[in-house]
């Protein structure tokens, strides 16, 4: 069935053809090809054929499909030898420029005999020579067969490098690449990179390069000490050639890297990302230089002794990593022996051999913001295993024994009590499980209440409050069943607490008051707390750890009410009932909740706003707990403590606490302390005091963390916040390398994630990819989220964004018609909640662009869009809408003022400039304007004195702008008025 609307005539054939071009290549440019061609044939135009069969051709070639690209061009040739006016310079330059591709073709293929390879170096030749061309391209594929080979190139080089180029050569930065991968082979590092500088430097480049340059340099700068260097080229590299057919050797050499500089998970992460190159690559040649890489990553990760890790493969089945090496080592030494046996050397099977051997160059480098051991290879993360300083008494052997101390730990809130009950849980869940008959173990309907009980605390502190709820409830039952009524107790009162926060999650709809929510938030936590002192007053007999333990949860439900409104009668509330707490804790001498009544005394006085005295409150509690303990408890407080130094602003000491409290949290089990909370905090502290780079490895840690311990959304939201702080950074390249790892993540892949989530993170990614140069890229991402975001019916603002910035792009590609569509979009979701400063944003920009590209001719659309700004402006300053950065009407103006010079009309840009100088004013010490009224006076003074030739009034402007700059000590900002009136002055 064919993919496309076949073509009726020539003219929509050529149509067709122009809007296959745009494809990327792979299988469906390649089958539309193939149906063009056929629609050609139809035709009585064999201008048209040969149109369709140039396009077959590159298909094929950059497909990796060598084995049918030389058959088209037999076509070609045929078509030219019989109707040479068929083709006119510019086809005849390419059709000439194609045998080299042929010639790489037939290379690829080890079926070729080595006298065909030949044959048709002699064809291109003679072609050349009768044409009249210069024989340097036929030269270079000389080289390249006896390189490939693995003959001697030394003559080959110089018969092809100390020749001029010329019209037929491969570009500037192929022939720089071959040239120095002549030096690398020689075993000359220093002077390859040398040779390859303006291709890694970006000056000369192609379809394929630097890309293609970038994976041969990976290595030889490591060797070179050029550790930092490659990590950038290898995230810029990477992403260039990912899951591109026709660049599965790049890909294979990228893994090696990987396997090389101790970041085998990232490799194997790769390798999942490319896992369509088993089945796409159509080259033997770049079959096997692809599997050498993968051999080599699989190769190391076996080493290590993790052979039996999952990773992608072959279509068809699953695979561990020792199955996997053993395919991929078969079929690439199949191939390695194949273009030997065809080549009459060892030059493959030699060079295999050569990437196989090498030793890992570095331990370890950081290639990425988001560092992941094999460990992490694995799904659902397991807790990070932490060095520890103390001495961890090991799980008892004996089952009386591990009862009794998971218990006794248990009653403590010891953190050791973890690694006891997840022995115990496993225990009891195997089939030949026998209860120890013994009065002091109890029955196994305790045991197992006593393992829903501490599942239900999991979930609890996880916000899992459903879970709570119900696991607290049954193991309730079970207590009563054992004859236990104060654990009973206990644990209806948990579920009491925990089905209160199930209801206060709960959020406004689209017709919901937040206030009558809170309300209703107010209502369930009072009920509750109401619940628990009812319970707890029932109760007799109670033990004293097991009250102390009542009277915190009527002290955690008083306070989340007042967390949830605050006010003096909740707040007195919440203060008797710690008071009460804490009075009873130390009458009965438990420790662990005379500290969480302090704790939560602490929390009381943040949460009414007198953070000074929750300071006091910690510090007091810290001198007891580094007397008597628990020991436990002091990460905790030190974070709280960290928490509120940020509230009153002394970041200094917040970092001190949250990294003090960092270091004593590594001594515990991950779940005694929220460390991702730590890394979140402290990324706060570091960014207050100046630190964005420290701020973002925090990030980056707290989302491992929260990952670690399946606090899926928080992670995320840390990746989230990481990668947009690393785009502020201007670390682009980090920024698109963590999304796509991040991206890549189930939850993602099958739609798990919350969907707004998952948008704001491809958003980034999105800007990320404009900011890094990669407009086409960034454009197809801005629009399929905006095509998504039209159905946010909840949320029009942000569609509003969406679409304002889709139309920013979509211009920038000169694509006006539809840029223009999506600022419709943006003004129709404007219209039901109101997103002044980026739908004007949206406006001017395509506005400008228009004028900038199209000059007179979208004058009037220019002028029409800046109207819509201008009615945003009223609509904002009827509404008493405040900007958060520029005025809408001096950003107005100040467009108004571009627009205008870019179509010639300097008189009405001159205007329009002088409006926006008047709005802004002259500018004090302190204001923020500074930048953008200096800007305005340049562009006014390059208008004035520039094309409307008034030098005299322009040099008054700029030199009283200049000396109020001086004034203000902005010289940043004077430079380019003091340089723009020294050229007028010349001038």
């Amino acid at each position: 069935m064919p993919t496309i609307s076949l073509p009726q005539n020539t003219d929509e054939l050529y149509e067709a053809l122009t809007a296959n071009d745009q494809r990327p290549y792979g299988r469906t440019r390649t089958v539309t090809a193939e149906e063009l061609v056929d629609a050609a044939e139809q035709f009585d135009d064999p201008a048209a054929l040969v149109h369709a069969l140039l396009e077959l051709q590159e298909a094929y070639t950059y497909g990796s499909e060598p084995r049918k690209s030389p058959v088209v061009f037999a076509r070609l040739l045929n078509l030219f030898d019989e109707q040479p006016d068929l083709f006119d310079d510019r086809l005849r330059h390419l059709l000439f420029w194609r045998f080299k591709w042929v010639a790489n073709a037939l290379l690829a293929l080890p079926e070729v005999p080595l006298a065909g390879l030949r044959q048709w170096l002699g064809e291109m030749r003679d072609r050349y020579t009768a044409a009249g061309l210069d024989l340097q391209p036929y030269y270079g594929q000389a080289y390249q067969l006896a390189a490939h080979l693995g003959e001697d190139t030394s003559l080959a080089y110089e018969l092809w490098a100390g020749r001029t180029r010329g019209r037929l050569s491969d570009c500037e930065a192929c022939e720089i690449c071959e040239r120095a991968r002549f030096h690398l082979a020689a075993g000359d590092d220093e002077r390859a990179l040398r040779t390859w500088e303006p291709v890694l430097q970006g000056e000369d480049s192609c379809q394929e390069e630097p890309a293609r340059s970038v994976s041969y340099a990976l290595l030889p700068l490591l060797r070179t000490g050029g550790a930092d260097r490659a990590r950038e080229l290898h995230l810029a590299g990477y992403r260039a050639c990912r899951r591109n057919p026709s660049m599965s050797p790049e890909v294979g050499r990228h893994l090696e890297f990987c396997a090389l500089t101790g970041n085998e998970a990232r490799g194997l992460e790769l390798l999942a990302e490319n896992r369509n190159l088993f089945e796409e690559v159509d080259s033997p040649r770049e079959q096997l230089d692809f599997l050498t890489g993968v051999e080599v990553l699989l190769r190391r990760v076996a080493a290590l002794g993790r052979g039996e890790l999952p990773t992608a493969g072959y279509a068809g089945r699953t695979w561990t990593v020792a199955e996997l090496h053993t395919e991929v080592r078969g079929r690439a030494d199949d191939l390695a022996a194949r273009f030997d046996a065809r080549n009459g050397t060892t030059a493959h099977a030699d060079r295999r051999r050569a990437r196989l051997e090498r030793a890992p160059l570095l331990d370890a480098l950081e290639l990425t913001l988001r560092t992941r051991s094999l460990d992490d290879v694995s799904e659902p993360l397991a807790p990070a295993a932490v060095p520890t300083a103390r001495t961890v008494s090991p799980v008892p052997e004996s089952l009386p024994e591990l009862i009794a101390r998971a218990r006794d730990l248990g009653d403590q809130g010891h953190p050791d009590a973890d690694a006891c009950w997840a022995r115990l849980r496993t225990l009891v869940a195997a089939r030949d499980y026998t209860h120890p008959e013994i009065e002091t173990v109890g029955t196994l309907v305790r045991l197992r209440a006593d393992l829903l009980n501490e599942e239900a605390e999991r979930a609890w502190a996880k916000d899992d409050h459903a879970v709570a709820v119900e696991l607290f409830e049954e193991a309730a039952g079970l207590y009563e069943d054992a004859g236990l009524p104060g654990r009973t107790v206990l644990c209806r009162a948990g579920a009491a607490v925990a089905a209160a926060e199930l209801l206060a999650e709960k959020r406004p709809g689209a017709d919901e008051d937040e206030a009558a929510v809170v309300a209703a938030r107010v209502v369930a936590l009072t009920d509750a707390h109401a619940t628990v002192v009812r319970l707890h007053e029932e109760a007799n007999g109670l033990a004293p750890e097991l009250e102390a333990r009542l009277l915190r949860l009527r002290a955690t439900s008083a306070g989340l009410r007042l967390q949830t409104s605050p006010g003096a009668e909740h707040a007195a509330a919440a203060t008797a009932e710690v008071d009460l707490l804490h009075t009873f804790a130390v009458r009965h001498d438990v420790a662990t909740q005379i500290s969480g009544a302090r704790l939560l005394r602490a929390s009381t006085h943040a949460l009414t706003g007198d953070l000074p005295a929750a300071v006091a409150e910690i510090d007091a509690l810290l001198d007891l707990l580094r007397a008597q303990g628990p020991a436990w408890h002091l990460p905790r407080t030190l974070g709280l403590r960290g928490r509120i130094q940020l509230g009153l602003r002394d970041a200094q000491t917040a970092h001190a606490d949250l990294t003090e409290a960092l270091r004593l949290a590594a001594d515990w089990p991950a779940r005694t302390v929220d460390r991702g909370r730590l890394h979140g905090d402290l990324a706060e502290a570091s960014m207050h005091l100046g630190r964005p780079e420290e701020a973002l490895r925090h990030l980056t840690r707290a989302a491992e963390f929260q990952l670690r311990e399946d606090e899926r959304i928080d992670g995320f939201c840390s990746y989230s916040n990481a990668a947009q702080l690393s785009l502020d950074l201007g670390r682009i390249e980090d920024c698109i390398a963590l999304l796509d790892s991040v991206l890549a993540e189930p939850d993602v892949t099958k739609g798990e994630l919350d969907d707004r989530l998952t948008a704001q993170l491809r958003l980034t990614r999105a800007r990320a990819l404009h900011a890094g140069g990669d407009l086409k890229a960034a454009t197809a991402e801005f629009a399929a989220l905006a095509a998504e975001s039209a159905g946010w019916d909840d949320d029009p603002g942000s569609h509003a964004m969406i679409a304002a910035e889709t139309a920013m792009l979509l211009a920038e590609s000169g694509e006006f018609g539809p840029a223009h569509d999506a600022l419709g979009q943006a003004l129709a979701a404007h219209a039901k909640a109101p997103n002044y400063e980026n739908v004007s944003n949206g406006l001017r920009e395509v506005a400008r662009l228009q004028a900038q590209q199209q000059g007179t001719d979208g004058l009037d659309d220019a002028l029409a869009l800046l109207a819509d700004a201008a009615r945003l402006a009223e609509e904002a300053r009827a509404a008493g809408h405040q900007a958060h950065g520029r005025s809408l009407d001096t950003a107005l103006s100040y467009e108004h003022g571009r627009v205008h010079a870019y179509v010639g009309a300097y008189e009405e840009s001159l205007a329009a400039l002088e409006k926006t100088l008047g709005l802004l004013g002259e500018p004090g010490p302190e204001d923020e304007r500074i930048a953008e009224w200096a800007e305005a006076v340049r562009l006014t003074g390059v208008v004035e004195g520039i094309y409307l030739k008034r030098t005299a009034a322009a040099l008054t402007r700029l030199d009283a702008a200049i000396r109020h700059l001086t004034a203000l000590d902005r010289p940043e900002e004077r430079a380019p008025l003091t340089e723009l009136a020294a050229r007028l002055r010349d001038e």
